[in-house]
């Protein structure tokens, strides 16, 4: 790992950053992006806008929430893969390190490169209003708010971010200072998707565009089953019942 100062931001398709040092990475692991199906207008929104941020033009920071598996993490990662070639790189940090993000803005703004920055899987503690506030003065408005050649992609499960607590001794003004700062953060993103659990017919289509790709034999009736053992349909599912099947058939993936 380099320290901040050393590290070479011009070199690698990605970084992990820890909160102090930063690691390059040297290729994005990620399915192409035509192999993600159930979610073709998010990914055309995510796609244009993390090419717009690619080019240098006017882009937007990037809330992903929803159901877990249906792919928002991997759209991220397979969209910026594809406009690498274009001059931006991926920058993955953990939601724990956000205090550090500050100081990974001041390493970043004067590079002559694009970033995304990836949260994954955003969530705050019950009672924590401190990180979210935090948060919203980085992405907007605040003396350390991002610099322009950063943009900020963030995944979670739940649009508001914030935990809803429930507590004998709320009041009006306690629940709607509450609902304020949820929306005041959700507000922050200028593109906010929504990922939802697929159908019956959408998760079929996703095994079947897997298993055309990699010359598998399937049939719906085992892939519904291994759904149902899993009590849920998704594309995280779809893949993982062709890893069965490459399996079963003695194949690599």
């Amino acid at each position: 790992m380099q320290e901040t100062g050393s590290t070479d931001w011009l070199a690698s398709p990605a970084y992990v950053w820890d909160g102090n040092v930063a690691r390059a990475v040297g290729q994005i692991v990620a399915p192409p992006l035509g192999l993600l199906h159930g979610i073709d207008l998010q990914k055309q929104r995510v796609s244009e806008n993390i090419a717009r941020h690619a080019s240098g033009v006017a882009a937007h920071d990037m809330l992903l929430w929803g159901s877990r598996g249906m792919g928002k993490s991997a759209l991220i990662r397979a969209a910026v893969s594809a406009a690498t070639g274009n001059g931006i790189a991926l920058v993955q940090l953990s939601a724990d390190r956000l205090d550090s993000l500050p100081t990974l803005f001041a390493a970043l703004q004067d590079v002559d490169r694009r970033f995304l920055l990836f949260v994954d899987d955003l969530g705050f503690a019950p009672g924590d209003l401190a990180g979210p506030r935090r948060l919203r003065s980085l992405l907007e408005g605040g003396v350390e708010a991002r610099p322009g050649n950063v943009r900020l992609a963030v995944t979670t499960n739940h649009r508001a971010i914030l935990p809803r607590e429930l507590e004998t001794t709320h009041s009006p003004r306690h629940e709607r200072d509450a609902a304020d700062d949820e929306l005041a953060l959700a507000d922050r993103f200028g593109l906010v998707l929504g990922f939802h659990a697929c159908d019956q017919d959408t998760y079929l289509a996703i095994v079947g565009a897997y298993a055309r790709h990699f010359s598998l034999e399937w049939s719906e009736a085992d892939a519904l089953l291994w759904a149902r053992q899993r009590g849920a349909r998704s594309g995280r599912v779809a893949w993982q019942f062709i890893v069965e099947c490459a399996g079963r058939a003695g194949r690599p993936l």
